[in-house]
């Protein structure tokens, strides 16, 4: 039996062949009336990604008032499908948000009706091929505004802002399901009564829920996070103390990593500046400033995929709005240098970024064709997975082999023969079960891999990883000695 031995090691080499990677703009919108991601100051995930599949919400006035669309594509954002209209009931729809937990696809968003805002909720459990109605999720006295929303399996997680005119007493609301978004528990204040807290951002990692915000009072940035699916949460943190503030903070985890960015006023100019946790948010490192120049920049969004940490920002330093991007990859540790994505003589605003295995996705408003469109823009090359195909040859049966060395310190090999092509993911996970990095997510074709784990940021001890390929499910034990 012949067997043709093939390394394919995704790594680029340096930021110049990585921007090269770079698609051209792909207008997703095209009417005459304005389409806008703009989520009213905050920093709510207006695209989403899960297997092979992008979707993408945003808010259109084409009918004399606001609704929310939503658009798909099923192809890595190739090509796109049709927009879908989520609302038509003449009312005011805005600020949206998205999120995706395998084929269920939850949207929420802000309406103004009768001098009163609510949160509404939408599902798809077929992918977003069709939508069941809409439902209220809060009816709270005074303003309910910019919803964020987040999944893991079946449990959604929802957070908004609350706030009464005057502005004063504005509070964070949190609401969570745990049946893909049938029914939902009550709402839950997680903010300070006596607080001026707006702009939540949510990530969620299995049980453990990660939520930031903005406390206008002390100009800070807050952190809050649950370990049981949001039943119960712990103590407030505040991030940032800087006498200019922090505001409109984003936030996404990847197993213990913990990566928050915002924007800081110093110096006069408004900065984006990011900071991590290695522990599962027990404790937090120094800030770093990713940007430094004489204008503003704002709005930053941010996503990581395994050790690869993506930012994305809107910036006028070039006289106008133009979108830029930064990226580590090494869990925040050391940043690339930043790149511009856009190119226009026009405003280019309110990027959003989603990782779907090694592709990076954004979009963002753009008022080059004369009024507010939705762009997007994709890197396939984007996040680096070191991996290698050892063998061309169809294996006769799916496998997921023991690690070599095992003990190991700290680097160890794991192989893997995958029977078809499918959606493939390889997850470490602690001697808790929580998922603690992963080193594959992606869609892999049939054949025999093998992956590295380095196992340096990680304590001595027991640990399991956990390989899932279409109905494949494996899991093993390894141990990591210092």
């Amino acid at each position: 039996m012949k067997v043709i031995s093939i390394t394919i090691i995704l790594l680029v080499a340096g930021s110049l062949n990585l921007f090269a990677q770079w698609e051209p703009d792909f207008r997703l919108t095209n009417d005459p009336a304005s389409s806008s991601t703009y989520s009213t100051l905050g920093n709510a995930k207006t695209i989403a990604a899960n297997g092979n599949v992008l979707h993408v919400v945003w808010s259109d006035d084409r009918n004399g008032n606001n609704e929310i669309f939503y658009k798909r594509s099923t192809d890595w954002g190739q090509s796109w499908g049709p927009e879908i209209r989520q609302t038509n009931d003449g009312l005011h729809s805005v600020c949206p948000s998205v999120a995706v937990s395998g084929s269920m696809v939850h949207i929420v968003w802000k309406v103004h009706n009768a001098g009163t805002y609510n949160i509404f909720y939408k599902r798809s459990t077929d992918g977003g091929e069709s939508w069941e109605d809409g439902k209220i999720l809060s009816n709270l006295t005074g303003y309910s505004t910019n919803p964020s929303v987040a999944a893991s399996g079946v449990d959604v997680h929802v957070a908004w802002f609350n706030y009464f005119i005057p502005w004063q007493n504005n509070w964070i609301y949190y609401k969570h399901s745990t049946d893909g978004g049938e029914s939902w528990a009550p709402d839950t204040l997680l903010s300070s009564v006596n607080g001026y807290s707006i702009l939540p951002s949510l990530a969620v990692s299995g049980s453990n829920v990660h939520m930031v915000w903005q406390d206008v009072n002390i100009r800070s940035i807050i952190y809050k996070s649950s370990t049981n699916g949001g039943e119960t949460w712990g103590m407030s943190t505040r991030l940032t103390d800087y006498s200019g503030g922090s505001m409109r903070p984003s936030i996404s985890v990847s197993g213990s990593f913990i990566h928050v960015a915002g924007e800081s006023f110093r110096d006069g100019n408004f900065e984006i500046y990011y900071k991590r946790s290695t522990d599962g948010g027990t404790t937090w490192g120094a800030d770093t400033l990713l940007t430094y120049n004489i204008l503003h920049q704002f709005c930053p969004s941010i996503s990581a995929s395994g050790a690869t940490v993506h930012i994305v920002w809107q910036d006028n330093r070039d006289d106008n709005y133009e979108i830029y991007y930064k990226r580590s990859l090494d869990n925040g540790a050391d940043w690339e240098e930043e790149m511009r994505l856009t190119n226009n003589s026009a405003s280019s605003i309110n990027p959003s970024i989603a990782v779907l295995g090694t592709d990076v996705n954004v979009i963002w408003s753009d008022n080059r064709d004369g009024n507010d469109e939705i762009y997007y823009k994709r890197n396939p090359t984007g996040s680096i997975i070191g991996i290698n195909n050892i063998s061309s040859e169809i294996p006769d049966h799916f496998s997921l082999s023991q690690n070599y060395p095992n003990p190991f310190n700290p680097v160890t090999v794991i192989k893997y023969s995958l029977l078809a092509d499918n959606y493939t993911t390889l997850k470490i996970y602690n001697i808790l079960g929580n998922e603690i990095t992963t080193l594959i997510d992606q869609i892999q074709n049939a054949g025999s891999y093998s992956v590295e784990f380095d196992g340096s940021n990680y304590v001595s001890g027991l640990y399991y990883y956990k390989l899932e390929s279409g109905n494949f499910i494996g899991v093993k034990k390894m141990i990591l000695v210092k």
